[in-house]
Protein backbone atom coordinates (compact mmCIF):
# COMPACT_ATOMS: atom_id res chain seq x y z
CA UNK A 1 0.00 0.00 0.00
CA UNK A 2 2.96 2.56 0.65
CA UNK A 3 4.21 2.36 -2.53
CA UNK A 4 0.49 2.32 -4.44
CA UNK A 5 0.49 5.51 -2.24
CA UNK A 6 3.28 6.63 -3.77
CA UNK A 7 2.73 5.81 -7.09
CA UNK A 8 -0.79 7.71 -7.31
CA UNK A 9 0.76 10.54 -5.46
CA UNK A 10 3.22 11.14 -8.32
CA UNK A 11 0.60 10.63 -11.17
CA UNK A 12 2.95 8.97 -13.60
CA UNK A 13 2.05 8.33 -17.42
CA UNK A 14 2.80 4.47 -17.80
CA UNK A 15 3.47 2.26 -15.11
CA UNK A 16 5.12 -0.83 -15.62
CA UNK A 17 5.64 -3.38 -12.93
CA UNK A 18 8.41 -6.18 -13.39
CA UNK A 19 7.35 -9.24 -10.80
CA UNK A 20 5.06 -8.44 -8.04
CA UNK A 21 2.26 -9.93 -6.69
CA UNK A 22 -0.63 -9.53 -9.10
CA UNK A 23 -2.55 -9.37 -5.94
CA UNK A 24 -0.37 -6.93 -3.98
CA UNK A 25 0.87 -4.27 -5.56
CA UNK A 26 -0.42 -4.66 -8.89
CA UNK A 27 -4.28 -4.85 -8.06
CA UNK A 28 -3.59 -1.50 -6.04
CA UNK A 29 -1.97 0.11 -9.03
CA UNK A 30 -4.76 -1.18 -11.21
CA UNK A 31 -7.62 0.44 -9.04
CA UNK A 32 -6.46 3.80 -9.93
CA UNK A 33 -4.39 3.75 -13.12
CA UNK A 34 -3.35 1.34 -16.27
CA UNK A 35 -0.43 -0.70 -15.58
CA UNK A 36 1.72 -2.63 -17.65
CA UNK A 37 2.78 -5.85 -15.99
CA UNK A 38 6.38 -7.97 -17.12
CA UNK A 39 6.67 -11.32 -15.59
CA UNK A 40 8.15 -14.75 -16.07
CA UNK A 41 4.99 -16.52 -14.81
CA UNK A 42 1.46 -16.66 -17.28
CA UNK A 43 -1.44 -14.76 -16.54
CA UNK A 44 -4.02 -16.82 -16.92
CA UNK A 45 -6.74 -14.86 -16.18
CA UNK A 46 -7.24 -10.56 -17.97
CA UNK A 47 -7.88 -8.14 -15.47
CA UNK A 48 -9.13 -4.65 -15.82
CA UNK A 49 -6.57 -1.87 -16.46
CA UNK A 50 -3.51 -4.60 -16.34
CA UNK A 51 -1.67 -5.30 -19.82
CA UNK A 52 0.38 -8.70 -19.54
CA UNK A 53 3.75 -9.43 -20.87
CA UNK A 54 5.44 -13.12 -20.09
CA UNK A 55 9.36 -12.35 -20.37
CA UNK A 56 12.71 -12.77 -18.67
CA UNK A 57 13.89 -9.80 -17.21
CA UNK A 58 17.53 -11.35 -17.12
CA UNK A 59 16.82 -11.86 -21.15
CA UNK A 60 17.89 -9.49 -23.60
CA UNK A 61 15.12 -6.63 -23.18
CA UNK A 62 13.47 -5.99 -26.88
CA UNK A 63 14.61 -2.79 -27.80
CA UNK A 64 10.43 -1.40 -28.22
CA UNK A 65 10.79 -1.47 -24.38
CA UNK A 66 13.86 0.68 -23.55
CA UNK A 67 12.58 3.95 -21.69
CA UNK A 68 9.18 2.69 -22.17
CA UNK A 69 8.34 3.81 -18.50
CA UNK A 70 7.92 6.97 -16.56
CA UNK A 71 7.24 4.79 -12.94
CA UNK A 72 8.26 1.65 -12.24
CA UNK A 73 7.65 -0.76 -9.73
CA UNK A 74 9.54 -4.38 -8.41
CA UNK A 75 8.05 -5.21 -5.46
CA UNK A 76 10.07 -8.43 -3.97
CA UNK A 77 10.86 -10.18 -7.08
CA UNK A 78 14.55 -9.16 -7.57
CA UNK A 79 15.71 -11.86 -5.04
CA UNK A 80 14.21 -14.65 -6.54
CA UNK A 81 15.97 -13.92 -10.14
CA UNK A 82 18.20 -16.58 -11.17
CA UNK A 83 17.37 -19.01 -8.60
CA UNK A 84 15.50 -21.40 -10.75
CA UNK A 85 11.58 -21.19 -8.25
CA UNK A 86 9.81 -19.71 -10.81
CA UNK A 87 10.83 -21.49 -14.00
CA UNK A 88 13.43 -18.73 -14.11
CA UNK A 89 17.19 -20.11 -15.77
CA UNK A 90 19.44 -20.86 -12.71
CA UNK A 91 22.04 -17.79 -12.98
CA UNK A 92 23.81 -16.24 -9.86
CA UNK A 93 24.24 -13.06 -11.54
CA UNK A 94 20.34 -13.01 -12.47
CA UNK A 95 19.34 -10.57 -9.98
CA UNK A 96 21.80 -7.99 -12.24
CA UNK A 97 20.72 -8.72 -15.21
CA UNK A 98 17.45 -8.36 -14.00
CA UNK A 99 18.39 -4.65 -12.60
CA UNK A 100 20.23 -3.59 -15.75
CA UNK A 101 16.84 -4.37 -17.88
CA UNK A 102 14.89 -2.60 -15.29
CA UNK A 103 17.04 0.76 -15.52
CA UNK A 104 16.61 0.33 -18.92
CA UNK A 105 12.80 0.08 -19.18
CA UNK A 106 12.42 3.74 -17.20
CA UNK A 107 13.13 7.06 -18.77
CA UNK A 108 15.79 9.70 -16.92
CA UNK A 109 13.80 11.14 -14.06
CA UNK A 110 11.49 8.54 -13.76
CA UNK A 111 10.56 6.86 -10.44
CA UNK A 112 11.32 3.44 -9.23
CA UNK A 113 10.14 1.61 -6.68
CA UNK A 114 11.89 -1.55 -5.48
CA UNK A 115 11.66 -3.79 -2.48
CA UNK A 116 13.74 -6.87 -1.21
CA UNK A 117 14.29 -8.76 1.95
CA UNK A 118 17.19 -7.11 3.77
CA UNK A 119 19.76 -8.27 6.40
CA UNK A 120 23.08 -9.69 6.33
CA UNK A 121 23.63 -10.51 2.59
CA UNK A 122 23.11 -14.46 1.62
CA UNK A 123 21.18 -16.37 -0.29
CA UNK A 124 18.83 -19.14 1.09
CA UNK A 125 18.42 -21.55 -1.92
CA UNK A 126 16.14 -21.44 -3.77
CA UNK A 127 13.74 -19.33 -2.14
CA UNK A 128 15.45 -16.15 -1.99
CA UNK A 129 18.17 -13.51 -1.80
CA UNK A 130 18.51 -11.76 1.47
CA UNK A 131 20.82 -8.02 0.20
CA UNK A 132 22.58 -6.04 2.52
CA UNK A 133 21.46 -2.36 2.54
CA UNK A 134 24.97 -0.83 1.73
CA UNK A 135 24.97 -3.49 -1.58
CA UNK A 136 21.91 -2.43 -2.77
CA UNK A 137 22.85 1.00 -1.97
CA UNK A 138 26.23 0.15 -4.07
CA UNK A 139 24.23 -1.23 -7.27
CA UNK A 140 22.05 2.22 -7.24
CA UNK A 141 25.24 4.45 -7.18
CA UNK A 142 25.50 6.09 -10.60
CA UNK A 143 22.12 5.25 -11.58
CA UNK A 144 19.96 6.68 -9.27
CA UNK A 145 19.15 8.88 -6.45
CA UNK A 146 17.74 7.88 -3.38
CA UNK A 147 14.54 9.53 -2.82
CA UNK A 148 12.93 7.79 -0.08
CA UNK A 149 13.70 4.51 2.40
CA UNK A 150 11.16 2.95 4.13
CA UNK A 151 11.67 -0.95 6.13
CA UNK A 152 10.02 -3.03 7.55
CA UNK A 153 11.80 -4.33 10.44
CA UNK A 154 11.89 -8.31 11.63
CA UNK A 155 8.93 -7.85 13.77
CA UNK A 156 6.72 -6.62 11.01
CA UNK A 157 6.53 -2.92 11.47
CA UNK A 158 6.98 -0.39 9.37
CA UNK A 159 9.39 2.39 9.29
CA UNK A 160 8.50 5.03 6.62
CA UNK A 161 11.23 7.99 5.24
CA UNK A 162 14.22 6.23 7.09
CA UNK A 163 17.38 8.17 7.35
CA UNK A 164 20.25 6.54 5.51
CA UNK A 165 23.11 7.08 7.92
CA UNK A 166 25.88 4.92 7.14
CA UNK A 167 26.06 3.49 10.68
CA UNK A 168 22.32 2.42 10.22
CA UNK A 169 22.87 1.15 6.88
CA UNK A 170 26.26 -1.08 8.31
CA UNK A 171 23.81 -2.59 10.46
CA UNK A 172 21.28 -2.81 8.21
CA UNK A 173 18.81 -1.02 11.23
CA UNK A 174 19.40 -4.14 12.51
CA UNK A 175 17.31 -6.41 10.26
CA UNK A 176 17.93 -10.31 9.83
CA UNK A 177 15.12 -10.60 7.43
CA UNK A 178 13.47 -7.17 7.23
CA UNK A 179 12.22 -5.46 3.88
CA UNK A 180 13.82 -2.49 2.37
CA UNK A 181 11.66 0.17 0.47
CA UNK A 182 13.37 2.00 -1.96
CA UNK A 183 11.81 5.05 -4.31
CA UNK A 184 14.92 6.21 -6.50
CA UNK A 185 15.06 8.54 -9.37
CA UNK A 186 16.70 7.49 -12.58
CA UNK A 187 19.50 9.68 -12.80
Amino acid sequence: LLVARRIYQNHPSHHVDVGSRMDGVVAHVASFQEIEVIDIRPQRNPIPNVTFRQADMMAPLHESLHECCDSLSSLHAIEHFGLGRYSDPVRYDGYLLGLNNMYNLLRKGGKFYISAPIGPQRIEFNAHRVFAISYLLGCFTGKYKVDVFSYVDDNGDLHENAVLSESEVQRNFGCVFGCGIFELTKL
